[in-house]
């Protein structure tokens, strides 16, 4: 641990003691990239409250097909959605991972909604 050049008796070291590596930072850096398109983050959102293909999530946001296969790509590398396969239909739906989670939290704070899939849920 580096020792620092000012002792302003704040604690300091302590904190730094707890601060995780380089990587992991990196890592969550990369799950924060996810929200930074228009078109994924509306995708992510979609995803957290439904199980989509790729034809209706191209509709639903006006889109084409390739753009949708792209940024689901991209969602997948992160471990932020899964493809279930049905017949000739891939659906993809959000991950169960905790980087999901929170995104998923995180987009429901942000446009301030409460999730309707709990709701839709019970009534069926």
């Amino acid at each position: 641990m580096n020792t620092l050049p000012h002792n302003h008796d704040r604690n300091i070291q302590a904190i730094l003691g707890m601060m995780p590596d380089g990587e992991k930072f990196s890592e969550a850096a990369s799950v924060f990239a996810q929200l930074g398109d228009g078109t994924r983050l509306k995708i992510l959102w979609l995803l957290c409250h439904t199980k989509e293909c790729v034809s209706d999530i191209a509709a639903a946001l006006g889109v084409s097909k390739a753009v949708v296969s792209h940024h689901l790509q991209l969602l997948r590398r992160e471990n932020l959605v899964t493809g279930t396969r049905s017949g000739q239909e891939i659906h993809y739906s959000l991950s169960n991972t905790d980087e999901a989670k929170f995104l998923h939290a995180t987009i429901e704070a942000m446009f301030n909604i409460t999730c309707p899939s709990t709701n839709i849920d019970s009534q069926n």
